[in-house]
């Protein structure tokens, strides 16, 4: 097994779960077999179901939020935990199993050069294919971000991206919990708080449990609110970055 970097010796997995009781044991399983340098939390988001109870029995460390914040109110209080106990890097794996973590290693060894690494689901790797709408408005948003970034980004909504202790802090001011808030909105405001990105690609597997959401109607909605989501991120206030020591 390859070993992380001295940069990201002490990195966080932080894995927001909803009422995900069928994979996430499996997923917690496969996350400390090929990421064991790494320590995990589960953000429990106001399940409803025994989520956090095959969490701590799968052996995951549990934050249990007290309702349904969604995903970027679960990644908020997974990016102040980090920066209270001096993670160095914070890693976003989805509980369903989407995510291989075979891959961790790799998104992590990205902020090597950057701020945050976005695991990146169509850049010549993996079999995952999205089409119409759906695709359109991901291929506008990667368009429309990567001339922010002065980067070629091809996958912008992934979910599956680290951060360094620069990015953690941007975070903590500015982490809206907003439709796509935590992939569009939080990385426009954090590129243009001067946050660098970067790139890797990555396998996406089909989801272990759960019901997919995709389907025409939702698809064209997607379309919709991804052009919201990218027009309020441009008028967020930016954050001022400030250079850490060591």
């Amino acid at each position: 097994m390859r070993t992380m970097s001295i940069t990201n010796a002490r990195a966080l997995i932080i894995m927001p779960a909803w009422n995900e009781e069928i994979a996430v044991p499996d997923t917690i399983r496969e996350v400390m077999k090929y990421a064991p340098d790494c320590d995990l939390l589960v953000v429990d988001d106001g399940s409803t179901d025994s989520t956090r109870a095959v969490a701590m029995q799968a052996g995951a460390r549990v934050l249990s939020l007290p309702f349904n914040l969604g995903v970027g109110g679960a990644m908020r209080a997974g990016f102040r935990y980090a920066d209270r106990l001096g993670y160095r890097a914070a890693i976003q794996v989805d509980s369903d199993g989407q995510h291989d973590p075979r891959d961790i290693a790799k998104v992590l060894d990205g902020l090597d050069a950057a701020d945050i690494c976005i695991g990146a689901r169509f850049a010549e790797r993996g079999s995952y294919k999205v089409t119409g709408p759906r695709k359109w408005a991901m291929q506008f948003l990667a368009f429309v971000i990567s001339r922010l970034a002065k980067v070629r980004l091809t996958d912008v909504t992934s979910g599956f991206r680290a951060a360094n202790q620069r990015a953690i802090r941007q975070y903590l001011d500015h982490y809206p919990a907003e439709y796509l808030g935590d992939t569009v909105d939080s990385l426009v405001v954090a590129i243009r708080s001067g946050c660098r990105v970067t790139q890797v690609p990555v396998e996406m597997r089909v989801r272990q449990g759960g019901v997919p959401s995709n389907n025409p109607f939702k698809s064209g909605i997607y379309l919709a609110r991804s052009g919201l989501a990218l027009l309020l991120a441009l008028t967020r206030k930016r954050s001022v970055l400030t250079k850490l020591e060591g």
